[in-house]
């Protein structure tokens, strides 16, 4: 980790809902950039942004701004073209925007009592859903149309999360994860599976969406710390790995379902990841599956960080899985992009490497990194 100012830079980050392309906003504006070659695609330096989401790779942007200037009312949603610089539509609430969510059907917006959602292409307003006082906008949204799912708190004193089915609109379940307020969840890709994290920041469970069930349980660690993002693998289906960024600096990797995968039931007693998955599952499972890459971070500095690939390496002859590979991206919010390389070999070792890292403030649009 290389000796970084600690001090916030970034207003908000986020990667779109296939993580090729990321937007930061900062006091001066927006900022989009291409994952997979760090070039800086998009800037709009127009004053300060806290909300900036893009719609997978198209033009469309999201933005709401910091309330530094009549025209970025933290009130006011823009839905904007960055191809013509044009924006598209507005929508004014009440109260401050919180955080906005989309995918090619829906777009949600959350406020701190209430969640709205929306027609994409109409703006036509599908359902208003009243929530307990959330006023860090906690949320976690599935982009895809067949399970498309948004998840919200549940309640102020523990950490229980309600699931709305916002393509047929109606709830789904409510999911008692934790004792503690909720503090971070995120839904996989494919809304299979929910990841929740509370207050405490000790204990990662991972709920079964369809029937509200638990399938994991990880300790991160014994003392608390905050957990500042979740996120699952891009895989569709397991075996996949969830990453954890938390205040402590470090960042927790939790392989998930490599012992029910076809290839690894040969190996479940010793081998790779063999026993993470016992026939009933316990309350938190074996440590030796929980992967930590410490100090990646300044610690205290707000990191989100995904995982954008998962290859499974396997024997040519035996189909064994011998390795998993990954690739993960992290960004700090003190400005700052980082690129992982990551492998667990058939021992269960973590080895990793920091491939890239560059400045996202003083990075220029005809200079890739």
């Amino acid at each position: 980790m290389a000796n970084h100012s600690s001090s916030p830079s970034l207003l908000c980050a986020s990667f779109n809902q296939d993580h090729s392309y990321f937007a930061v906003g900062t006091r001066d504006g927006v900022r989009i950039f291409d994952t997979n070659t760090g070039r800086l695609c998009y800037e709009r330096a127009v004053g300060a942004f806290v909300i900036a989401e893009m719609l997978f790779s198209s033009s469309l942007l999201a933005i709401v701004g910091a309330g530094d200037q009549p025209s970025l009312s933290p009130r006011r949603l823009c839905l904007f073209n960055t191809t013509t610089g044009a924006a598209l539509r507005e929508l004014n609430f009440l109260t401050s925007i919180l955080a906005v969510r989309m995918n090619r059907q829906r777009l949600i917006v959350i406020l701190q009592d209430k969640a709205y959602v929306y027609e994409i292409n109409s703006l036509t307003i599908l359902d208003t859903i009243d929530t307990v006082p959330n006023i860090k906008g906690l949320c976690a949204f599935s982009p895809c149309l067949d399970a498309c799912y948004l998840a919200l708190p549940a309640s102020t004193t523990k950490g229980s999360a309600l699931l709305y089915n916002v393509m047929d609109c109606h709830l789904h379940c409510e999911i008692e994860a934790h004792r503690s307020p909720l503090a971070a969840m995120v839904l996989s890709s494919n809304g299979m599976y929910i990841a929740t994290a509370s207050e405490q920041g000790t204990i990662i469970r991972v709920h079964l969406v369809s029937d509200a069930t638990k399938s994991y349980s990880f300790r991160r660690g014994t003392y608390p710390s905050t957990i500042f993002s979740l996120s699952f693998g891009p895989s569709k289906q397991l075996p996949d790995i969830l990453a954890a960024s938390s205040s402590s600096g470090s960042i927790h990797l939790f392989t998930l379902g490599f012992a029910s995968h076809p290839r690894c039931r040969s190996k479940r007693s010793s081998g790779f990841l063999g026993s993470i998955i016992p026939g009933a599952v316990n309350d938190v499972l074996d440590p030796a599956y929980h992967h930590v890459l410490h100090n990646a971070v300044s610690a205290g500095v707000k990191s989100h960080a995904i995982i954008r690939k998962v290859e499974n390496v396997t024997n040519s002859s035996s189909s064994e899985l011998l390795a998993c590979r990954a690739i993960m991206s992290v960004i700090t919010y003190n400005g700052y992009f980082q690129e992982y390389n990551l492998s667990i070999d058939a021992q269960n070792e973590l080895s990793w490497s920091l491939v890239r890292e560059f400045n996202l403030l003083t990075a220029t649009m005809d200079k890739a990194s």
